[in-house]
C-alpha cells in the first residue's frame, strides 16, 4: 500500500495568524498517526512563516511513523536536518520567497551539488529524495546524484486532471518506468487531493508515499480531520 504521509504546514500557518498556540501543531502530529497517516511532512522555509524551526525540533519526539523533512538544501536547513535526523529529508529548489513548490531540480545542472547533500544525509543515516519534474532526462540524472528516492512534482498533473485531461497522468507513469529500472523509490507530492489521489496512484507503479497537506487540511474544514485522513488512506490501498 501507498503511505500517506501528513504535510502539517497549514496547521502552522493557522496558528500563527493568532500568534498563540491553537492549533496545537504537537497534538495535530499525534492526531494524524493516531488516525492511521504512516507519516508526517514539514517544510520549513528561511521566514519562518508557518513552520518554525523550533516545530521541527519538537516534533521529532512526536513522530513515531516517518518523518519527512522538506526544503531547499541552504546551510541553515541543513544544519536542522542534521540536529533532528528524520527518516527522510525531501530536497526541494525553492526560491526564498516562493509561495510554494513551483518546479522540480534540474539534475544535469545541479548534479555536483546534489551529490554533495546527499553523500553528506547518507552519512547521517537520513534517507532522501529530491524533487523533480516527470522529464526522463531528469530522472536519470536523479539516479547519477545518488538520491534514494524521487518526489514527483504534480501539480501539472492535479491542475489538467481537474480539467479532465487524464492524458496528463502519462509523463508521471512514464517517469515512475523509468525511476522503477532505475532502482530508484518513488513518492510523489503538490495538489494530490481525494478527488485526483486514487487515479494517480492506480497510474503511477510502484508509488510509495504520497505527502499531502493543503488539500487535506482544506478538505479536513468539511469533513473532519480524521475522517479525511482514513478516506485518503482507503484510496491508496
Amino acid at each position: 500500500m501507498t503511505k500517506l504521509s501528513v504535510n502539517i504546514n497549514k496547521i502552522a500557518t493557522l496558528r500563527n495568524s493568532r500568534g498563540g498556540d491553537v492549533p496545537n501543531l504537537l497534538q495535530v502530529a499525534k492526531d494524524v498517526q493516531k488516525f492511521g497517516a504512516e507519516g508526517v511532512t514539514i517544510h520549513p522555509r528561511p521566514d519562518e512563516r508557518h513552520i518554525r524551526y523550533q516545530d521541527a525540533r519538537d516534533l521529532v519526539n512526536v513522530v513515531y511513523t516517518e518523518f519527512n523533512i522538506e526544503g531547499n538544501p541552504m546551510d541553515n536547513f541543513m544544519k536542522l536536518v542534521f540536529e533532528c535526523k528524520p527518516t527522510q529529508v525531501t530536497l526541494v529548489p525553492d526560491a526564498v520567497d516562493a509561495l510554494t513548490s513551483n518546479a522540480g531540480w534540474d539534475t544535469v545542472k545541479h548534479k555536483s551539488f546534489l551529490q554533495d547533500v546527499i553523500a553528506e544525509c547518507r552519512l547521517q543515516g537520513i534517507r532522501t529524495s529530491i524533487f523533480v519534474d516527470p522529464v526522463l532526462e531528469m530522472i536519470e540524472g536523479a539516479k547519477v546524484v545518488g538520491t534514494d528516492r524521487i518526489e514527483l512534482y504534480t501539480e501539472e498533473f492535479a491542475t489538467q486532471y481537474g480539467l479532465g485531461n487524464e492524458k496528463a497522468i502519462i509523463p508521471y507513469t512514464k517517469a515512475a518506468e523509468l525511476a522503477s529500472e532505475l532502482g530508484l523509490g518513488i513518492n510523489a507530492g503538490h495538489d494530490l487531493s481525494l478527488d485526483n489521489i486514487e487515479f494517480f496512484k492506480n497510474n503511477i507503479p510502484n508509488l510509495l508515499e504520497v505527502s499531502i497537506g493543503h488539500a487535506l487540511i482544506s478538505e479536513s474544514l468539511y469533513l473532519g480531520l480524521e475522517n479525511v485522513v482514513n478516506m485518503y488512506i482507503r484510496k491508496l490501498q
